[in-house]
């Protein structure tokens, strides 16, 4: 039976794509013949081929869309993206690329784009109801202007909030995780500044004059925050990774012991029935 995916329906998994090239265009807020240029150029892997040898396209596609938009508002060209795109593990994942974003989108200064509801939900391909918008606002994507119709939009998080939707979370999870994290990273930063300001500002000068000491420390400010951000992003992920592992390779375990001892109970039985023979 030949499954019909309606417009703007997304993968129910990464590898079942769902997109057209026209949905997927629209979704990343680009035109057709761009998707199909990136392709030609390789910036952009080929197309699962479904019924009526029509292109679909995953998560994947809309992520790596992303990225490259970043780094073109970067001033990278083409050929430096591609030498970028190249050096990527081949197996990366949409969140895995989302993070590559993130990282990049990092170093742009803060912008927000205006755009109406329609506008908006053109962009993250599906209808928004006021309880989406009450979510994406909780997650710091949007804020609602004076003006009914017109949402203030942080494009860096516009994406990871769309996905973030169909993420089963209440309301109050996302807010109490919100809180989490600006909490933790503000704490983060008031100490890697501490630090900072004791290396540099605090320390003997020598009579250094205030000028060239404020310059020092801007200059190992802006070495220092792409590496910095670089290693808080590795330490989270490594954290996260050894938390699920103590939480879910516990079950894990414990049921991979009950089968041993279900196994072992079954050994016994079969070899007391034998002796009873």
């Amino acid at each position: 039976m030949t499954q019909h995916t309606t417009p703007g329906a997304e993968a129910s998994a990464e590898d079942e794509p769902a997109l057209t090239v026209d949905e997927l265009a629209a979704r990343a807020g680009v035109t057709v013949r761009t998707v199909r240029f990136y392709g030609t150029r390789g910036l952009l892997p080929p197309p699962a081929i479904g019924p009526r040898r029509v292109g679909r396209y995953g998560e994947e596609h809309l992520s790596r869309l992303a990225l490259i938009e970043e780094l073109q508002s970067h001033g990278m060209t083409l050929a430096a993206i591609e030498r970028y795109l190249s050096r990527l593990p081949p197996d990366l994942t949409a969140q895995d690329l989302a993070i590559h974003r993130a990282l990049v989108a990092s170093w742009v200064p803060d912008s927000a784009e205006e755009a109406t509801r329609g506008q908006l939900e053109r962009r993250v391909g599906r209808k928004l109801s006021d309880t989406d918008l009450d979510r994406l606002a909780a997650m710091g994507v949007l804020v609602r202007t004076e003006e009914t119709d017109v949402l203030r939009i942080d494009p860096g998080l516009l994406h990871l909030g769309a996905r973030l939707l169909d993420v089963p979370l209440s309301l109050d999870a996302i807010l109490a995780a919100r809180t989490v994290m600006v909490e933790h990273t503000r704490s983060a930063a008031r100490e890697l500044s501490r630090l900072f300001r004791e290396e540099v500002w605090d320390s003997p000068g020598g009579g250094e004059p205030e000028p060239e000491r404020l310059a020092r420390t801007k200059s190992l400010s802006a070495h220092m925050q792409p590496l910095v951000v670089q290693a808080l992003v590795t330490a989270f992920q490594r954290s996260m990774k050894e938390e699920l592992g103590t939480w879910l390779g516990d079950d894990e375990r414990g049921g991979a012991q009950d089968r041993r001892n279900g196994q072992s109970e079954r050994n016994g039985r079969g070899d007391r029935r034998e002796g009873n023979a």
